[in-house]
C-alpha cells in the first residue's frame, strides 16, 4: 500500500498470538528481545552471563498488557486497592497490574538512598496491597518494596514478579509470590566471575545507578 505524503507512518501490529492466554512469557520474552546474554552486573551487585531487559517486553503494550492480565488474575479474589512497585520498572508493571485490578497505582523511588513513596502518593493503613517487581534475583530491592508497604501500614495480600530467576530462594518468607516465568541463570559475586577472569567486558544495564531526582 502507497503511503501519502506527510501521512505517520503506521508500525506493523504483533501476531496477535504473541501474548494470548496459554502462551509461555518467557517465550514472549525472549522473541521481544528482552534475554540478553554477555557479562552484566546486576542490581545485586552480582555477575551475570544473562540479563533480562525488561523494557525490550514493556515498551509494546499489544504483548505486555495480556501478559501482565494472566498475572493480575491470580490476586482477582484478593480484593486489592493498590499496587505498589519500585521505581525504574515497576513503574509500569504497577499501572498495568492496577488497570487489570481495578485498583491504584503507586510507586516507590529512592531519596537519600532508600526507597520511598513520594511526588503525594498514600498508602492508607489497612489498604490491601499488592506489591509488583521486574526481575528478582536476591529479592533484595522486592523486600525494601514490601518495606515500604508495611511501614505505610498496609495489608499485603501478595507480590507478583515478572521474571524470577532466584532459583528458588525463599526471599520472602510468609509472602504468597506468583511470578510470570523462571530463568534459571548463573550468577557469581564479582570475586569469583569467570567472565571477568576472562577478561569480558563488564555492561551495567541497570536502572540502579541512576540518582534520585526531583520532578
Amino acid at each position: 500500500m502507497n503511503q501519502t505524503p506527510g501521512e505517520p507512518r503506521k508500525q506493523a501490529k504483533e501476531p496477535a498470538a504473541a501474548a494470548a492466554p496459554g502462551v509461555r512469557a518467557l517465550d514472549v520474552l525472549r522473541r521481544s528481545g528482552a534475554v540478553r546474554s554477555g557479562h552484566f552486573l546486576l542490581t545485586s551487585g552480582k555477575h551475570s552471563d544473562t540479563y533480562v531487559e525488561k523494557f525490550r517486553l514493556l515498551e509494546r503494550p499489544q504483548l505486555a498488557g495480556p501478559l501482565l492480565g494472566q498475572l493480575a488474575a491470580r490476586f482477582q479474589d484478593q480484593r486489592v486497592s493498590v499496587v505498589l512497585g519500585p521505581a525504574v520498572g515497576g513503574i509500569i508493571i504497577a499501572y498495568e497490574m492496577a488497570r487489570h485490578l481495578g485498583a491504584r497505582a503507586v510507586f516507590a523511588e529512592r531519596a537519600d538512598g532508600r526507597l520511598t513513596l513520594r511526588r503525594g502518593f498514600r498508602i492508607e493503613p489497612g489498604e490491601r496491597c499488592l506489591v509488583v517487581e521486574d526481575v528478582v534475583t536476591t529479592g533484595g530491592s522486592l523486600l525494601e518494596t514490601l518495606a515500604v508497604a508495611r511501614a505505610a501500614g498496609a495489608e499485603v495480600v501478595g507480590a507478583a514478579l515478572l521474571v524470577d530467576r532466584s532459583g528458588g530462594v525463599d526471599f520472602a518468607p510468609g509472602i504468597r509470590v506468583e511470578s510470570l516465568t523462571r530463568i534459571q541463570a548463573a550468577s557469581w559475586e564479582a570475586g569469583a566471575c569467570p567472565l571477568c577472569a576472562a577478561g569480558a567486558p563488564l555492561e551495567q544495564p541497570g536502572s540502579r545507578r541512576l540518582q534520585a531526582t526531583g520532578g
